[in-house]
């Protein structure tokens, strides 16, 4: 009993050590949690940032902002503009899961029947998400007519940005 105890938390703290956590930082790949641009246009981005499995939709979308907030200022710009947002999940968030098999087998004067079974459950915290918005930039006050959201870059840096 107290193998099996040992096993099932070491295979706990493996897969806790296996799961990303959400921080705001530069992704370190591709499919890696953090944020990424592209520089489509002078004043305008694609933003993209990764959340780690079970990151909630609210921090994903604050941190887009805030890489956002922080391209926009670095550009010299002092707002922007969303105008087009997506989100993507991937992963199933896992589940628990149950399997039983069995077999036999003869030879010669000798034959055996074995069964099995198995187990797993998902300690991943649930799916990753991604948001990816594309953004426009502007100096001065921001247009009254702008369609879409728009945002003061230094607010979006100064408000998302004391939060973490």
């Amino acid at each position: 009993m107290r193998r099996l105890i040992a096993t099932v938390a070491l295979c706990a703290a493996l897969a806790a050590c296996a799961t990303a956590p959400t921080v705001y930082a530069p992704a370190a790949g591709a499919q890696a949690v953090g944020f990424s641009e592209l520089r489509i246009e002078p004043g305008r981005y694609r933003v993209t940032f990764r959340g780690g499995p079970g990151a909630p939709m609210t921090q994903v979308a604050d941190y887009a902002l805030l890489r956002a907030a922080d391209l926009t200022l670095a550009d010299g710009y002092d707002w922007f503009r969303v105008v087009d947002r997506y989100v993507a999940q991937s992963g199933d968030g896992g589940g628990s899961r149950l399997s039983v098999g069995a077999g036999g087998g003869s030879g010669g004067y000798r034959s055996g029947v074995g069964v099995g079974g198995g187990a797993s459950f998902d300690l991943s915290g649930g799916p990753a998400l991604t948001q990816t918005i594309e953004i426009i930039m502007g100096k001065g006050a921001p247009p009254s007519s702008a369609r879409g959201e728009v945002y003061n870059a230094a607010d979006v840096r100064r408000t998302i940005g004391a939060r973490i």
